[in-house]
């Protein structure tokens, strides 16, 4: 297989993941960066110990024709991820995109459209699908351990200091980021997706700003700098962040109780899937702990899956832990799954790196997600913001006429 050129957009912390890969890839190559910050791109080449070629965003189309680029990378805040697929597509590249694949109807028209005219991919880098805990739920799912599925629960903690995180950077407007909704729970959503194998049907939701933004922050918390990011203290995060304030003023540590937040910090869903199936689904994000639990139920018993991945905020020792419980009817529950959790992702990244990057072959479980799978689980988080603000359930339908796909 030849070596493929890459060029990465979006030189965030994220974008450290993707650039330590392909320069340790035999199939890849790091052939650019992109970004409009130049303090950020040296830093990336700093860590590295190379000097990619940097560029900034009004020269991405000659960037891509010049490093003669075959994927492009993206990893460039939410709201403008359908620019960079659509003019990487149309200039001949395959694309991988940090998920989620757009935050609006109108990104994914133009990015299903433009993919159909040039007949090129998109790969969108759900992690979470290549976590061995989760591969073991679809594993036990397909092979009817518990019958038929009826309905799942899934319920999502964030702590106070990953949740508020959220708050702190661009996402915190809903306009950048489509919400936790998009943002975050895309990837909840895609699990669902793929552990069932369909998509979803309708989508009711009800949420609320609860905890952060300025009027919570009256009202439950008093000023606590708890809730700040000494960004000092981290040598990444002051590289890529403090010291590169001065080119574009991006300030990373916003005050989560300040005024402009315009996301939920506390939402339910529910999701009727293809054929049938019922999703509950809960997401905070000022939780004491982190973890989440899931549960499906089926005509013939049921499994759940509990995760901790830390016991309160602060918590840096011990790694967290899952444990999955297999119970059919009138019979004992069986432990089928307890051990702690590996890095990133819960052992996801490094896997789903291997497969992108070509350095592994595909997982037999199709854990690759593609420009469907990126939009299903768009689908469930757009209907969702539009039923909050509606008050009313939506058809996925609805939302793919107006995309312009069949339903």
């Amino acid at each position: 297989m030849a070596v493929r050129r890459y060029a990465i957009v979006g030189l965030g912390s994220r974008a450290q993941l993707f650039a330590r890969a392909l320069a340790g890839s035999a199939r890849a190559e790091l052939a650019a960066f992109c970004d409009h910050n130049e303090t950020r791109m040296r830093v990336h080449n700093g860590w590295l110990g190379a000097s990619v070629p940097a560029y900034r965003p009004e020269d991405f189309a000659a960037m891509l024709a010049k490093e003669r680029v075959d994927v492009v990378v993206v990893c460039t805040p939410d709201h403008t991820h359908a620019d960079y697929v659509v003019a990487a597509l149309r200039a001949g590249c395959d694309v991988v995109t940090e998920k989620p694949m757009t935050t609006d109807v109108d990104g994914a028209r133009r990015i299903l459209a433009a993919r159909r005219e040039t007949g090129r991919s998109v790969r969108v880098a759900f992690n979470y699908r290549y976590n061995p805990v989760h591969r073991r739920v679809r594993e036990l799912l397909a092979a009817g351990a518990i019958g038929e599925v009826g309905s799942v629960e899934f319920s999502w903690l964030l702590d106070t200091a990953h949740g508020a995180d959220y708050f702190r950077r661009w996402h915190r407007e809903k306009a950048n980021s489509g919400g936790l909704l998009v943002h975050k729970s895309g990837h909840h959503f895609d699990l669902v997706n793929w552990w069932l194998g369909r998509g979803p049907e309708s989508v009711f939701a009800l949420g609320k700003l609860f905890f952060y933004g300025d009027e919570n922050g009256r009202r439950h918390t008093a000023a606590d700098d708890r809730f700040a990011l000494d960004l000092e203290a981290s040598p990444k995060l002051r590289a890529l962040y403090r010291d590169a304030e001065r080119e574009d003023g991006y300030v990373r540590n916003q005050d989560v109780f300040a005024p402009g937040v315009t996301i939920e910090d506390d939402v339910s869903v529910l999701v009727r899937h293809r054929g049938g199936v019922v999703l509950n689904y809960h997401l905070h994000a000022y939780s004491p702990r982190e973890g989440y639990r899931v549960a499906f139920s089926g005509s013939s018993g049921r499994l759940e899956l509990d995760v901790r991945e830390n016991e309160y905020a602060t918590d840096s020792g011990e790694p967290g832990r899952a444990r999955m419980t297999w119970q059919r009817h009138w019979e004992p529950p069986e432990v089928v799954w307890d051990e702690p959790l590996g890095e990133g992702h819960g052992g996801g990244d490094e896997r789903m790196l291997a497969e992108l990057l070509g350095d592994a072959e595909p997982d037999a479980l199709g854990c690759a997600a593609d420009h469907d799978a990126g939009l299903q689980a768009l689908l469930t988080g757009l209907a969702a913001n539009r039923s909050l603000a509606t008050g009313r359930p939506v058809a996925v339908a609805e939302l793919l006429a107006e995309i312009g796909e069949p339903a």
